[in-house]
């Protein structure tokens, strides 16, 4: 060993005078060439002149590399095969002498992967050649090159709608809309306040009728309903003039409402005697100064007094139906009701529009209601579907609608889409209190 990094191995040079570099024991270097004699001359470890294939195995014969001459690098294993080599395992650490060239399968794995970029089509070459204006299906629409909150910023410019402008058609006369259902829990609150925000935000003039003594349609659209307020039960007990209760709702353009308070609970037993109970409600909103285009009535779970009294009212009963079993049991008995009143109370009764509520699309449940509703009532059933959203349930306990609280969220916008269904069913079939 010496000091300039050199050592000596007798064992493969044969002789202790010449020295062997660490420095060139790689992968490609050789001690030596086929048939050579011991010591190694340093010509041998010269670069040869032209780059030479590596042999992959040991050749059927030595007297090829013989001829071959010494211009020709030998591999590991000539000299394994070369004679006078006393140590052969010390040899087999040496390779060729020609740089290392990669196998077939080496250059694939290391080749880098180039993801797959799409290629236009002959097709489209051929559109675009013959029509500047063509743009091919594969080109990535608006909605799919915006990200997500971008989009949801759109919908919430959309439905709330600053700008104030008639967005939405109105209709030629008031449409009186009970909404009713004796199932409780199926969403005809939740329903109410959001199709009256959203036709209000739209440039149409709505007021709601709270018919529940629960007072939650009071509830989410923040307008006082405790004791003392003067509410719908002074106008059907005592007659009051609707205008007189109507309260304007704050943050809501041309909406309004009627609170409900906890007195409207005894007035079920109250109606009983009073003459001609069944339409105290016509008459006052018959009764009011005002022009509205829509009027919502959120009925009660039950199919009593109140209820009767919404079904007189109206012209046109919206059901909220539940996307579960019990919902539908409980259909049956409410379409038999509102015949009943067709029949002897109010004959321009009409069941105008069915909304499917917490549509479960994980479910198959949901999707066998869907279809035996619109198998059922056909063209009534609205297209859009109010489905399961947590940001429905927060808005109340905020005192707004869904469309208000996150204007972005999937339950906003199909309550948006169902009112923009409503409002053109509308115009193509005027339905009104004097039609």
């Amino acid at each position: 060993m010496h000091d300039d990094g050199r050592y000596d191995d007798p064992r493969v040079t044969g002789s202790t005078s010449d020295p062997v570099s660490r420095e060139t024991d790689y992968q490609s270097w050789s001690p030596g060439v086929a048939g050579a004699s011991v010591p190694v001359d340093d010509d041998v470890f010269s670069a040869p002149d032209e780059a030479v294939a590596p042999t992959i195995g040991p050749e059927p014969t030595t007297g090829r590399r013989a001829a071959d001459g010494p211009s020709r690098p030998a591999n590991a294993a000539d000299v394994r095969q070369t004679p006078g080599r006393r140590n052969r395992a010390a040899a087999v650490r040496f390779e060729s002498a020609v740089p290392h060239q990669p196998t077939a399968a080496a250059a694939r794995d290391a080749t880098p992967v180039v993801p797959d970029v799409p290629v236009a089509s002959t097709e489209s070459l051929a559109a675009v050649a013959t029509d500047p204006t063509y743009v091919s299906r594969e080109t990535p629409t608006r909605e799919e090159d915006d990200p997500p909150l971008a989009m949801e910023a759109m919908r919430a410019v959309q439905i709330l709608n600053p700008s104030g402008e008639v967005t939405m058609p109105r209709p030629d006369r008031t449409r009186v809309m009970c909404v009713a259902n004796q199932k409780g829990g199926v969403g005809k609150t939740t329903t109410t306040v959001n199709l009256a925000v959203a036709l209000a935000l739209h440039g149409n003039r709505v007021l709601v009728v709270d018919l529940d003594p629960q007072g939650n349609a009071s509830t989410g659209l923040n307008v006082p309903h405790h004791t003392g307020i003067p509410d719908v039960y002074d106008c059907l007990i005592n007659s009051v003039p609707l205008a007189e209760v109507a309260q304007a709702v704050e943050g809501i353009p041309n909406l309004w409402c009627v609170p409900a308070t906890i007195d409207l609970a005894g007035a079920e037993i109250e109606l009983v005697s009073v003459v001609a109970r069944e339409s105290r409600l016509d008459r006052a909103i018959a009764a009011y100064p005002g022009q509205f285009d829509y009027v919502f009535i959120d009925c009660p779970p039950s199919l009593g007094l109140l209820t009767v009294n919404a079904l007189v009212a109206a012209q046109e009963v919206l059901i909220p139906i539940q996307c579960e079993y019990y919902a539908l049991e409980g259909l049956n008995q409410l379409i038999n009701n509102i015949n009943l009143v067709r029949q002897h109370l109010n004959p321009k009764l009409d069941v105008s529009t069915i909304l499917l509520t917490m549509y479960d699309r994980r479910t198959r449940l949901a999707d066998a209601v869907e279809q035996d509703v619109r198998n059922h009532f056909g063209d009534k059933v609205l297209q859009a579907v109010i489905p399961r959203n947590v940001r429905v349930s927060e808005a109340p306990s905020y005192g707004q609608s869904v469309m208000t609280y996150d204007p972005g969220s999937r339950g906003a916008t199909s309550y948006f889409e169902a009112a923009q269904e409503i409002a053109e069913r509308g115009v193509k079939e005027p339905v009104g209190r004097n039609a």
